[in-house]
């Protein structure tokens, strides 16, 4: 035995990403890097030129002599239903062949030798149309009568109306937080491969292989057993990749059956952002009434979001935005309604945080406002409204149970030196000068689970081989989150052997069906889940074969590191898996894991579901530039809450990259549609993310390492993927209270999001005016 009694790469322990070293070395496989087979070819789309009308005349001969062009397709060409709509609404065409509803909608795919040959003979469309008005925003969709893409949903519990006339203070507001692209590293990309009969194979970075499988399955007509989808990693995902792929997926493998070829379709950068969705604008109109004390008695609220020209997934994305819209505190009284609003933009789509972050933004608005009206500290008065523990329930009828914030930001309040340095902020702003300060700390409160509960399932697949090396495989999507390392720690953990002995292989519906998409911060809650149960049932036939085996009570055998103890005998694992082999034990298991608890029930506004809730909590210091409108953010502390890690090392990643993630959401990723309804933001000479100089010039980022999930999650984690997300609202808070500054604090600078520096120097101007 080895002189360390623990084995290498257990659960809870600090672990490098499986591929880390793929990555930094350039060794990590993507689609793209895949060798094409022999006679692939390319594909690439051609779109409408117009944000709304009807196509009268289509003439693709010029596309279809373009040099090296094999084929055009277009939406007669397509031998199943014409529609990749992954709510079942059937209202988004792969291919449109008359109504355009938006500014580069695709009309054509041509395929042709190379991608450059494909990509030119696009512009070779001669395309004529009947243009209609268009509207891109929400107020000019809201002007012109512009439907809701879904059914609108409202929370509500008590009786606001008379709430809000009777509270001794009153405020309303607007408020306008804008949308985000995702911006991935690696664009979307898919490359199909026919198979014989109706079979046909599709690599694809997707963080939805079994959506995949179904869309193909639809647009040609097959059954889902006829399509593979094999996906081994993303360069980044966000939601990006959880329906916005179906499309290239569904062209490459239509084109692929009908000339008998390998296709691969990637889009350039600037193609990929006019054509994918992005995160929910938002436009909200609040009504709160509130005591003396700052505490909150009523709210109103109307969320209307721009959601482009389809449903896709914006029905359930502003769903979460009311779950999300009372963040930490409790609401008395309260009615919370959606406005899912169609416009003439692409369609927009899952985006970290699925709707929750402009939910929270918004209640931190409301607090914001209380604060301002009162001349309090904002962090007064959020304490004052924080859920008390068992005994208040969400707008949505759940109750909340293990909140800990109070403890959290008790603790970050002391660590982060928040009130010494919040006085300094004070006296440095007394002073005058171009240089104003801010500082903030606000809370998190996400519900974990996705909403849709039959999502919320998960399968698993584990081998061992007689030599006793694990192959692993389960439906989750590794996109650079490290899900892969963290089943494989619990699949090490399980068999206590070392986590190399484990093969971590690609995510493909040949080997588990009908997969959940890797997102709602779920992946490793529920795949990790069904590794383990595949683990369990494994160990149960191998502990029941030792003790027959050795003569012993099945309680007399124990998995250690690297051995079983069968009875006073230590056994390697590799001599008990070859005898277990010897003696016709099954070593191979199909794990399963269904959330429980959770139930929900839209109509009625009322359920739970949420199976856990996590908290987290950020104190940021910043500095603005009163005669630009620029900021820096001087320092950011974290203290987030994710049960009992996994894995530390990852966990603190995701949380670092969440936190600057939502900084360029609220402070410099701004999305503009001209007057032809065309996006101007679609490459990154001209959409902002943040870059590393960017960061906190401190950055403390800590884990509570004292949480553990009162709920039997896998290993008594949380999950980490969207929660911290939210967390740079305290940028964002602390950007308004250094613009207020110029007005002596008397009112609430009301930004709306991004804070960008235009935003900032206009609020400034407002209020030195008075």
């Amino acid at each position: 035995m080895k002189d360390d009694p623990r084995i290498h790469g257990a659960a809870h322990d600090s672990l490098i990403h499986d591929s880390a070293i793929k990555h930094v070395t350039g060794r990590a496989e993507y689609t793209d890097d895949m060798t094409e087979p022999t006679g692939c070819l390319h594909a690439y789309i051609g779109g409408a030129q117009i944000a709304h009308g009807r196509i009268t005349a289509l003439d693709l001969d010029p596309v279809r002599q373009a040099p090296g062009v094999i084929d055009v397709i277009t939406a007669a060409d397509i031998p199943g239903r014409n529609d990749v709509s992954p709510t079942g609404l059937q209202d988004e065409p792969i291919l449109t062949d008359d109504l355009v509803q938006y500014h580069g909608q695709p009309v054509f795919a041509v395929i042709a030798e190379t991608r450059d040959m494909a990509r030119r003979a696009c512009t070779g469309a001669r395309i004529e149309y009947d243009t209609a008005p268009h509207a891109t925003d929400i107020d000019a969709a809201d002007a012109a009568g512009y439907p809701d893409v879904t059914a609108p949903l409202t929370l509500e519990r008590g009786d606001v109306a008379p709430a809000l006339a009777a509270a001794p203070h009153r405020i309303g507001g607007r408020m306008r937080v804008g949308g985000q692209d995702h911006m991935y590293l690696e664009g979307q990309i898919a490359m199909a491969l026919p198979g014989e009969d109706d079979e046909v194979i599709v690599h694809a970075s997707t963080q939805h292989p079994s959506e995949v499988q179904h869309m193909v399955a639809h647009a040609l007509g097959v059954p889902a057993n006829a399509v593979v989808v094999n996906v081994r990693r993303m360069g980044g995902g966000f939601g990006g990749k959880e329906t916005q792929m179906n499309l290239f997926c569904v062209l490459a493998a239509i084109a692929a059956k009908r000339l008998g070829r390998a296709i691969k379709l990637r889009p350039d950068r600037d193609q990929d952002m006019e054509i994918t969705g992005k995160r929910h604008d938002f436009r909200i109109d609040y009504d709160l009434g509130f005591d003396d004390q700052g505490r909150i008695l009523a709210v109103d609220g109307v969320f209307a979001a721009r959601c482009g020209w389809s449903s896709d997934l914006s029905g359930p994305v502003t769903d979460r935005a009311l779950f999300h819209a009372d963040n930490a505190y409790y609401y008395p009284d309260v009615r919370l309604r959606s406005r899912p609003l169609k416009t003439n933009t692409v369609s927009n789509t899952a985006f970290r945080g699925f709707g929750g972050p402009q939910g929270v933004i918004a209640a931190e608005r409301m607090i914001e406002e209380v604060a301002y009206a009162l001349g309090r500290d904002p962090l007064e008065i959020r304490r004052a409204n924080f859920y008390r523990e068992g005994a208040d329930i969400t707008p949505y009828h759940q109750r909340v149970e293990d909140n800990i914030l109070t403890r959290l930001v008790d603790e970050l309040e002391a660590s982060a030196d928040y009130q010494a340095r919040r006085r300094k902020v004070l006296e440095f702003n007394a002073k005058g000068g171009i240089i104003r300060k801010g500082i903030a700390l606000t809370p998190v409160k996400f519900g974990i689970s996705f909403t849709a509960t039959w999502y919320n399932q998960a399968g698993a697949l584990v081998h061992v081989y007689n030599d006793g090396s694990i192959h692993l495989n389960h439906g989750g999507t590794e996109m650079g989150q490290g899900l892969y390392t963290k089943v494989a720690q619990v699949v090490a953990e399980a068999f206590q052997c070392d986590i190399e002995r484990i093969k971590i292989t690609k995510t493909t519906t040949e080997k588990v069906p009908n997969t959940s998409a890797t997102a709602a911060s779920s992946g490793s809650d529920l795949n990790g889940m069904a590794a383990l149960d595949a683990c369990e049932q494994i160990k149960a036939r191998l502990v029941d074969f030792a003790a027959r085996h050795w003569g012993v009570e099945e309680s007399a055998v124990q998995f250690l590191p690297g051995h079983v103890a069968v009875g006073a005998q230590m056994i390697p694992f590799d001599e008990l898996i070859h005898a277990a082999y010897m003696a016709r034990v099954q070593l191979s298991a199909a794990g399963f894991y269904k959330t429980p608890e959770i139930h929900w029930d839209r109509a009625a506004g009322k359920g739970q579901p949420f199976y856990y809730f996590a908290y987290g909590a950020a104190c940021a210091e910043v500095s603005i530039d009163t005669l630009t409108g620029e900021t820096r953010v001087d320092r950011a502390d974290v203290l987030h809450d994710v049960g009992r890690s996994l894995n530390p090392a990852l966990d603190l990643g995701q949380v670092e990259g969440a936190f600057v993630q939502g900084m360029g959401w609220l402070t410099s990723e701004e999305l503009w549609w001209d007057d032809k309804g065309r996006l101007r933001t679609h490459a990154p000479s001209t959409y902002k993310i943040p870059l590393a100089s960017d960061r906190p010039r401190i950055f403390n980022v800590r884990l509570a390492d004292w949480s553990e999930n009162v709920k039997p999650t896998i290993k008594r984690s949380k999950a980490v993927g969207e929660p911290p997300f939210m967390l740079p609202v305290s940028v964002f808070e602390a950007i308004g209270m250094a613009v207020a500054s110029v007005a002596d604090y008397r009112e609430c600078p009301r930004l709306d999001a991004p804070a960008t520096p235009e935003r900032v120097l206009m609020a400034v101007e407002r209020l030195k005016r008075g």
